[in-house]
């Protein structure tokens, strides 16, 4: 008879790390943010738009958390919206929002790609706003197809009126991005 020696498989699995634990706290966090923002809101009566909070935590989720965990936490925050809790600023996904929700995830991931790769914060200030840019542009398509606005009108309606609220959140992200950006990559550095 032939003895059949006994495999051990051995599966490699990663170890979690503490700097896994807090890259998924902070993603958590950002999606609960971004979610808490939305009820920051100032309606306007020109638009079909309200403004909202959620710009800024989409800018510095990205510049913190860098680009991976960063759109992950904003789609995080759309599962959160699918699930069926308010946190969409237009009621629901498919409301007038939804393009600039899209435009969070895209946002977010081209905030922390600049992030990653440049200290400067003229560098990170103009990311930051191309990134604001890229969620009203965003908006504004998602505008003109649900809405059948022109592109004149769902610029009108979507973009304008925002420039000016965004230009501030753009600073203000920028200032949290540098307060607190040396010390989130010190904790999770490994």
């Amino acid at each position: 008879m032939h003895r059949i020696a006994a495999r051990t498989l051995h599966l490699s699995v990663p170890a979690l790390t503490r700097r896994h634990l807090l890259l998924l706290a902070g993603t958590v966090a950002a999606a609960v943010l971004t979610a808490f923002a939305t009820h920051v809101r100032i309606p306007l009566p020109f638009s079909p738009v309200p403004v909202t909070g959620q710009t800024m935590t989409v800018l510095i989720a990205g510049a913190v958390l860098g680009p991976m965990a960063g759109s992950l936490s904003q789609a995080l925050f759309l599962a959160l919206g699918a699930t069926g809790l308010t946190v969409f600023a237009g009621g629901a996904f498919s409301g007038v929002t939804g393009g600039y929700l899209i435009g969070f995830v895209i946002a977010a991931a081209l905030v922390g790609f600049v992030a990653r790769r440049s200290p400067s914060t003229l560098v990170m200030g103009i990311a930051m706003a191309a990134a604001s840019a890229t969620i009203l542009i965003c908006g504004a398509a998602w505008l003109c197809a649900v809405q059948g606005l022109s592109v004149g009108q769902a610029l009108a309606l979507g973009v304008v009126p925002f420039l000016p609220g965004d230009a501030l959140k753009v600073f203000g992200a920028l200032a949290v991005w540098r307060a607190s950006a040396g010390t989130w990559r010190k904790l999770t550095a490994e």
